[in-house]
């Protein structure tokens, strides 16, 4: 039996923020993602300028930089408004930037840019014919969008959706740099204090494994389920 040195409980819950973490940046980069998407095939100049910016910058700098930047950054940028706030207005207010909020945004913000690529090549890939088809049958924007254009995009969109979650799972090991107790980080510190490193890393390799392992079984069965009706005639 594995001889975990009583780091077993601070490993699970390593694990439990990890998960927490993936999810809800793929929640804001999902959003992000589709607002880039509209902003880039939008008819406005302003938009889609906007847009290809957002992108432009964020797939051309490193993440781990870009965690850097954001939440010391972030926090530097914050404290110099309070302190003006306090020297203008007598107002006296701090704010803490959390590890947490800051990896989620940051991750967030990070694959909204490739969602939004991907996301922008879904909708190009629907057929405009059965757009107009429902706007023949008296269909408004939204109901074209929520009953045509999105289960189509969606069919489209989940190989790369799938893909983009696997590599933003393994992006949230980046958070330890900024004191995020997540698995890692717990692993490291358990392997300074023990010397066994192999014995840690071995666990949050396996723990990562599982988390994918079952992500590409949902992302498989959410396939499925958009692809009904396709299939025979792809």
């Amino acid at each position: 039996m594995i001889d975990l040195h009583g780091y077993g409980p601070r490993l699970f819950e390593g694990a439990m923020i990890t998960i927490q973490l993936g999810v809800l940046s793929l929640a804001l980069a999902i959003v992000l993602g589709l607002v880039t998407a509209s902003a880039k095939m939008s008819r406005s100049w302003v938009a889609h300028r906007i847009g290809t910016l957002y992108t432009t910058i964020i797939r051309g700098v490193p993440d781990l930089v870009l965690m850097m930047l954001l939440f010391f950054g972030g926090q530097i940028g914050i404290n110099q408004i309070t302190d003006a706030l306090y020297n203008h207005f007598g107002i006296d207010i701090f704010i803490n930037v959390n590890e947490f909020v800051a990896g989620v945004i940051t991750i967030g913000l990070i694959f909204g840019a490739y969602m939004g690529e991907t996301f922008r090549g879904a909708f190009l890939a629907v057929d405009s014919g059965q757009i107009e088809a429902g706007r023949a049958y008296g269909m408004n924007h939204w109901l074209v969008f929520r009953r045509i254009r999105f289960p189509q995009m969606m069919r489209h969109a989940i190989p790369g959706l799938s893909n983009n979650w696997m590599v933003l799972l393994k992006t949230t090991a980046l958070v330890s740099v900024i004191g995020l107790s997540d698995m890692v980080r717990v692993a490291a510190e358990a392997s300074k204090a023990t010397r066994e490193p192999f014995t840690f890393m071995i666990i949050v390799a396996a723990i990562y494994l599982l988390i994918a392992s079952v992500s590409e079984w949902g992302f498989a069965r959410l396939q499925k389920r958009y692809n009904a009706g396709y299939r025979e005639a792809d």
